[in-house]
């Protein structure tokens, strides 16, 4: 067990299914032996369809397996804290999806239990790994569009939107188990994307928005970077039409980018340049490569708890759950 690690997932649902249950078992040193969910018809066909010998819907016993030495925690949020907190007392190390937690406090909380052991705790923030978002660090890295200034994400979904995944039990819109709205559904990865970027969080705040509208539908807020980089966001989840986009801009030029479209486009002097790329099929199979290698120590962690805190802190002031302008 020292030179590879062996699985057991806490919660095999729609995530599991493809984005990332899959590529446990595709990983170079990984092994899927076991997986809990509490519908017992459910997981004995999760089990059967993807190979796994071993199912349960205790996820007490995914914990306690003398065999596992790895968890991933795909539950709602409101169990994330729990089970990792039970997962690091066990000795094991975790692969945590996100929204890591319900709110910052829940996150100071796991940042101390990390502190305390020698476990290791992985953030699902995936998209740091996929091509795309890597080459938009890699443009922001050669300076092609100079000194950015600033940073802008718009979010427009309309209630009949696809881009989220919509649930029997649809928890994602019950603040007790999601934390919020679909906001905290995708924007973690978005916000994470800014911060993995631009770097260090000098001050946050909350954009109030109309009276009528409900906090969970409408979410909008503004960053400043140590680095100088203004930053703001608007997620909209009652929109009258759909938009997803991401621009960037320098004194040179501008980068425009989809979350889900696989697209980059740079403006330079009125030119624009595409770049396309290709959609991977387990989407989180990059990071859980990285995450493998992390808990072999033959990398650093690709997105530690640390990291995910600064994102918790910047969903809770824009939700109005913290005071604005908040230092980091």
């Amino acid at each position: 067990m020292k030179n590879n690690v062996h699985w057991g997932i806490i919660g095999c649902g729609d995530v599991a299914e493809v984005k990332s249950g899959p590529a446990f078992q595709k990983a170079k040193n990984s092994y899927l032996l076991a997986v809990m969910r509490r519908n017992e018809e459910k997981v004995k066909d999760f089990a059967q369809r993807h190979h796994v010998s071993n199912w349960t819907t205790n996820a007490l016993d995914i914990i306690n397996s003398k065999n596992i030495n790895a968890v991933y925690i795909a539950t709602p949020p409101s169990t994330h804290l729990e089970y990792a907190l039970k997962a690091l007392e066990a000795g094991k190390n975790v692969y945590l999806e996100k929204p890591m937690v319900l709110n910052y406090d829940e996150a100071n909380t796991l940042l101390e239990a990390t502190k305390k052991g020698n476990n290791k705790l992985t953030v699902a923030h995936y998209r740091r790994c996929l091509p795309v978002f890597i080459a938009v660090k890699e443009l922001l890295e050669s300076n092609v569009i100079g000194a950015v200034s600033t940073a802008e994400i718009t979010i427009n979904q309309t209630k009949d939107a696809s881009l989220i995944a919509k649930t029997d039990e649809n928890w994602r819109t019950n603040p007790a188990i999601s934390g919020g709205g679909y906001f905290h559904d995708i924007a973690p990865h978005q916000i994470d994307l800014m911060v993995h970027y631009f770097g260090e969080v000098a001050t946050i705040n909350r954009v109030d928005i109309e009276q009528n509208v409900n906090i969970h539908d409408v979410v909008k807020g503004t960053l400043k970077f140590k680095n100088g980089v203004s930053f703001k966001g608007c997620w909209n989840f009652d929109a009258l039409e759909n938009k997803d986009n991401c621009t960037i801009k320098g004194e040179k030029g501008s980068i425009s980018f989809s979350f889900y479209k696989d697209e980059i486009i740079l403006s330079i002097d009125k030119k624009e340049k595409k770049y396309q790329f290709k959609s991977t099929k387990h989407v989180q199979q990059p990071m859980i490569e990285k995450t493998v290698a992390y808990f072999l120590e033959k990398n650093e962690n690709p997105c530690s708890v640390n990291q995910a805190a600064t994102v918790t802190k910047i969903m809770d002031v824009f939700c109005g759950i913290n005071k604005n302008d908040q230092h980091v």
